[in-house]
Parts: C-alpha cells; sequence; structure tokens
C-alpha cells in the first residue's frame, strides 16, 4: 500500500490511498499523522487502520500531482516538531563516491571517511538485539527545509553547490508514550552543497542545512532488500545525466534497525508527537560525474516500488549573503 497526502480542488486537505486496482481518498483522514495516531491508539497498523475505514472517493494522484496538489506524505502542522536528518557512508560504494567527490582534498580527510566506512562494513549489521557501530549523522533542519514533491529547490545566497542527492527516506511519528513508530518509506532529494563540504570536510555541517524533498508517495510496510531506481537532471525537458541508483540493505553497509537506534538512541528524538524524516544515504551523485546543476533544471528520481517519481526544478539562487547583524536587547 502507498499513502499520499493532497489537496483537494476545493482546498481542504486529504489523505490518499493506493494500491495496484486504484487510489481512493481515506474516509476522516486529513493528514498522515492523524491517520497513525488513529492506528496506534487502536493498536493496529496503518494497512489495517485504512481497510478498516472503507473506500472514499476515487483519486486521480498523477493528475493531482501534475496540477501541484500533492504534499509531502508525512507533515507536521508546526514545522519545529518535524526534524530532517541523515546518516552517510552507509551504501555499498558511497566511500568510493566520497573520495571522488573530495578529489584534491587533504589525505588524512579520505582516510577519516574510508574509515568510517570500512567501520559500517565491519560492524553495521550486528545480528539480534546489538548495537552496532554508529554511522555519520547530520541534521539537514525543521519542516521549515521541507519542500514539497513538484515545489522548487532554492539555494541560500551563500551556497557554492546545488545538488540532488537520490535516496530512500524513512517517516517516522513518536507515540504518546515516546515509542518510535516507522510509518514507511519515500522517495528524497537529500539536496546538498558539495562545493561546501568538498573544501573542508567539517563544513559537512554546513552543507547539509539545505531544503530537501521527498515523496510523492509512501509505501507502508517492509523495505525491498533491493531497490533500484533512476535519478537524472533534466535541462529544457531533456536529460544531460542519468543514472542508476541502489539502496535497499542488500546495497547496504549499514542495516535499517542500526541506522534507526542510532538516531532514536537520543532521548531528544523521541518526544511524543513529533514527525522525523530520515534520510539513508545513496552512492550516486552527479556532482562526482563533474556535472553542476543551472536554474531551471529539474532533478528527477523515480523508482518502480515506490509509485510516482519525484521531480523538483532548481530555483534562482537567493541573494548574495549579507553579514546577519544581531541586534542586543
Amino acid at each position: 500500500m502507498h499513502l499520499s497526502q493532497l489537496k483537494r480542488p476545493g482546498g481542504d486537505r486529504a489523505v490518499a490511498a493506493r494500491l495496484k486496482d486504484g487510489a481512493w481518498i481515506v474516509p476522516g483522514a486529513a493528514t498522515t499523522r492523524d491517520l497513525a495516531h488513529a492506528a496506534i491508539a487502536a493498536g493496529r497498523d496503518l494497512t489495517a487502520e485504512v481497510t478498516a475505514r472503507g473506500p472514499g472517493e476515487p483519486v486521480d494522484l498523477a493528475a493531482a500531482l501534475a496540477g501541484g496538489r500533492v504534499l509531502l506524505p508525512l507533515d507536521h502542522d508546526d514545522p519545529a516538531h518535524l526534524h530532517l536528518t541523515g546518516t552517510g557512508l552507509t551504501h555499498l560504494g558511497s566511500a568510493a563516491t566520497r573520495n571522488a567527490m573530495h578529489a584534491g582534498a587533504e589525505p588524512e580527510l579520505l582516510t577519516d571517511s574510508m574509515k568510517m566506512f570500512r567501520m559500517g562494513l565491519e560492524g553495521g549489521k550486528p545480528q539480534g538485539r546489538t548495537a552496532g557501530v554508529q554511522p555519520e549523522w547530520f541534521y539537514k533542519g525543521n519542516g521549515v527545509n521541507a519542500v514539497a514533491p513538484g515545489a522548487a529547490l532554492v539555494s541560500p545566497g551563500f551556497a557554492l553547490d546545488a545538488g540532488e542527492e537520490p535516496e530512500i527516506a524513512g517517516l517516522y511519528l513518536i507515540g504518546p508514550d515516546g515509542t518510535p513508530f516507522r510509518l514507511g518509506f519515500a522517495l528524497a532529494n537529500e539536496f546538498s552543497d558539495h562545493v561546501t563540504e568538498r573544501g573542508n570536510y567539517l563544513w559537512l555541517a554546513h552543507s547539509k542545512l539545505r531544503p530537501a524533498s521527498y515523496g510523492p508517495e509512501m509505501l507502508v510496510g517492509d523495505l525491498p532488500q533491493h531497490v533500484e531506481g533512476n535519478s537524472r537532471i533534466l535541462r529544457n525537458g531533456r536529460a544531460i545525466w542519468e543514472k542508476p541508483f541502489l539502496s535497499g540493505e542488500a546495497n547496504m553497509s549499514h542495516s535499517l534497525a542500526n541506522l534507526e537506534h542510532h538516531h532514536f538512541k537520543y532521548a531528544l528524538f523521541r518526544q511524543p508527537g513529533d514527525v522525523h524524516v530520515h534520510f539513508f544515504g545513496t552512492a550516486t551523485l552527479s556532482f562526482a560525474d563533474g556535472v553542476k546543476a543551472q536554474t531551471g533544471d529539474v532533478f528527477q528520481i523515480d523508482a518502480p516500488a515506490f509509485g510516482l517519481p519525484l521531480s523538483n526544478p532548481l530555483d534562482q539562487q537567493q541573494t548574495g549573503e549579507i553579514p546577519v547583524a544581531v541586534a542586543p536587547l
């Protein structure tokens, strides 16, 4: 089953469910978050909650997406309570991509990347309930940085690059007792500034504070062991770069359970009612192939298991950096 959020023609919000035989509005659910809260209260999973409500009116999701009415598949009415985070060096081949991206950087920085990647290979998939080695982790911001499918990605004026990262993201809701519930998975563009990161690896934290998009649909249930998709950049309707990307645990150096543990082990991230979108990493970047996106280009990511493709145009960069003056009080 896939779930998505959209605006109806009259402007009201709704949740749509989709199976192979079509999509329909889920009765009585204005948001995925409300639907998940109801499922938790009833002691059942999302699929059972949707099934219990019966099918509503049919909906054409492709038409809604083309009309700009599809929203993020999971959000929060208070952006401060939506957390965008991620992990890197988690996929087989990601270390090679990182090294290519950092060509010309100081050797000791590359050594640290390779060291962390090897740690994941050796200890990222522990057996049973044992915690494995912790991954690289980063913060991308809160719901202010969450961009709907089809909406534009905008770089701040001080950014040095605007590059895509095709990934799978896990979507979570923290239950009333602090339990993290995984609602599903979505395609994601973990938009980043790779030139800033290449300048000094300690600037990785700065390079990740950029908008990101995920969706349009959320896959409910388990993530396939092998996910194969395509990432492309369209310029004037034609692909100027295209490359397949792989995800799923069969292509990762860490298990999902290990990545989730090392995020939610912090009590800060187990606050009831909060929403988390966690990006699991990638080994595919156009930047590593020397491609530089331009204003008007469209980033497009698709994978058959996730339904409709995720597309976001690159908008004009904001005006140049202006020093922020802090006012004394």
